[in-house]
């Protein structure tokens, strides 16, 4: 499979932090790995890295935290496999290296990826998730796998039953920190977290990258640097910016499957008129989740409440018009969701920048049909925006992940559960076997496990909404040569990637 150099040709490093003066570290090239990844890459028709994985490698090389921004289908896999392979080639037996993805799916693609860059070498891997024997991941504990890539419930398992232990770990790696987070697996992040050594490196990815990434960031990274890859070499660096391409007609069920899939913690949806706005509320509650809605002819009273609810966190959408809405500032917002495009493009600043306040980070999804996605593109590249263009979710992807989600949160519980809970668990076995055999048994489970889903929705992600900012050292305080004595850090260490030929390189943000 021939790798394609980028997915735009102008697509570039940026490097961001707070401070005035910040200490880059140049790319790596395929050059600068070990003769055994040399020849895996090129096998795999590779003739150089593409962006992201040139531009992470030196700072995973070097153990320096880092925060990487970079979309799906950039390469972001073997920008942590490649300089990770490196580091492990003469590793002794324990597992040196963990990666944390949100789903099954994504745990077998990293470990497919895994072994066809590692044919030549000695390391050891092994996926680690739900719905499988527990015997072979047993097995490549006892026989002192080095990589373990797992997705975070099955791993709480094994670190609270003991049959997992990770002392020796060096290199934490999050993929799709987003995904994760939608899927509501911080608690068990968190939890995960009591049980790593203190002295550790470690590598955070998103495609985006709203608030409560950087709430997860503060608490597993230490002075991390944070990279952005973007397409089209522009990024506004407070906000992602998102459209989807929907079928008018059905334009209603579109917008529930990415709420479903992003399962956001708060949004607005704006919409153009009063009874689009009512609509769309509805349909919200319908499915389950807490929304309420503002609209030019809402009394002022009416209207403060609302307001109210959504600025002290006890409501989750609020649908609005654009007359409605003036005014709104609320902090810690993370989504907004443009229903319905305004005929003005310029709006879309207005809306968009409801979110992304006081210094957080936001996420602006947009539903237009063809028509609109040209202007908004056009209007986009005139405001200097970098815009992404997503495929819509299927049915069947949202069925998919609310399964493994609901599935999760299920075994979860049930690691959970108290003596008390165990006991009366047993009083409904009797319930079980007449439901298996009731003509309407498997609607009345269904129902059940709906009525579950319910309580998760209610429930959120369980994040604290407390403003979180990331801590950032200043590169005139640490030197490549230099080791940063920190918590979270390992042994400093090693090889840097040279320039590659023609490749931009990482752009300075003050």
């Amino acid at each position: 499979m021939t790798q394609e150099l980028a997915t735009e040709p102008n697509e570039q490093i940026q490097h961001e932090t707070p401070g005035s003066f910040v200490e880059v570290l140049p790319p790596s090239a395929i050059q600068d790995f070990s003769q055994e990844l040399q020849a895996a890459v090129s096998r795999r028709g590779w003739k150089e890295l593409m962006p992201v994985q040139a531009g992470v490698s030196p700072y995973l090389l070097a153990n320096r935290d880092v925060i990487v921004q970079s979309r799906t289908g950039s390469g972001k896999t073997a920008a942590f496999l490649l300089p990770l392979c490196e580091r492990l080639k003469n590793a002794p037996k324990g597992c040196h290296a963990l990666i944390l993805v949100p789903t099954r799916e994504l745990a077998q693609q990293v470990y497919n990826e895994f072994q066809l860059l590692t044919t030549e070498m000695q390391i050891s891997a092994v996926a680690v998730y739900g719905g499988t024997s527990y015997r072979p991941q047993l097995e490549a504990f006892r026989n002192g796998v080095n990589l373990i890539i797992g997705t975070p419930g099955r791993l709480l398992d094994h670190l609270i039953k003991g049959t997992l232990n990770l002392k020796t770990l060096k290199y934490l790696v999050f993929d799709e920190a987003d995904e994760m987070l939608s899927m509501g697996f911080y608690r068990d992040m968190v939890r995960i977290g009591e049980f790593l050594p203190t002295r550790r490196c470690a590598a955070m990815f998103s495609a985006t990258m709203p608030d409560s990434v950087k709430r997860l960031a503060v608490q597993f990274l230490h002075n991390p640097d944070f990279l952005t890859f973007s397409g089209d070499g522009v990024h506004v660096s407070e906000m992602d910016h998102i459209f989807y391409v929907v079928d008018p007609m059905q334009k209603d069920r579109a917008l529930m499957r990415i709420i479903e899939l992003e399962d956001p913690d708060n949004a607005i949806i704006f919409c153009n008129t009063r009874n689009e706005v009512e609509y769309v509320a509805a349909i919200l509650k319908r499915f389950g989740y807490d929304a309420d809605q503002i609209s030019g002819d809402l009394s002022q009273n009416a209207r403060e409440l609302v307001m109210a609810k959504l600025k002290q966190k006890t409501l989750r959408f609020l649908v609005a018009t654009d007359i409605a809405a003036r005014g709104i500032d609320i902090s810690n917002l993370e989504y907004v969701f443009i229903y319905d495009m305004h005929k003005d493009t310029d709006q879309y600043i207005h809306r968009a920048g409801r979110t992304a306040r006081a210094g957080n980070r936001g996420v602006a999804i947009s539903l237009v049909n063809q028509i609109e996605a040209v202007d908004l593109k056009k209007f986009a590249k005139r405001a200097g925006i970098s815009l992404e263009e997503r495929p819509l979710p299927t049915e069947e992807h949202v069925r998919q992940r609310l399964s493994e989600k609901l599935a999760a949160h299920l075994e979860g519980s049930l690691r959970d559960a108290s003596t008390a809970v165990r006991e009366r668990m047993k009083r409904y076995h009797g319930l079980l076997s007449e439901l298996n055999d009731h003509e309407h048994g498997e609607e009345m489970l269904l129902m059940l496990i709906d009525s579950f889903h319910q309580q998760l929705i209610r429930i959120g992600r369980g994040i604290d909404h407390e403003p979180v900012a990331i801590p950032v050292s200043h590169a005139s305080t640490r030197r490549p040569d230099q080791d940063r004595h920190r918590p979270h850090g390992g042994e400093r260490g090693g090889q840097r990637g040279g320039d590659r030929g023609g490749q931009r390189g990482p752009r300075r943000r003050n």
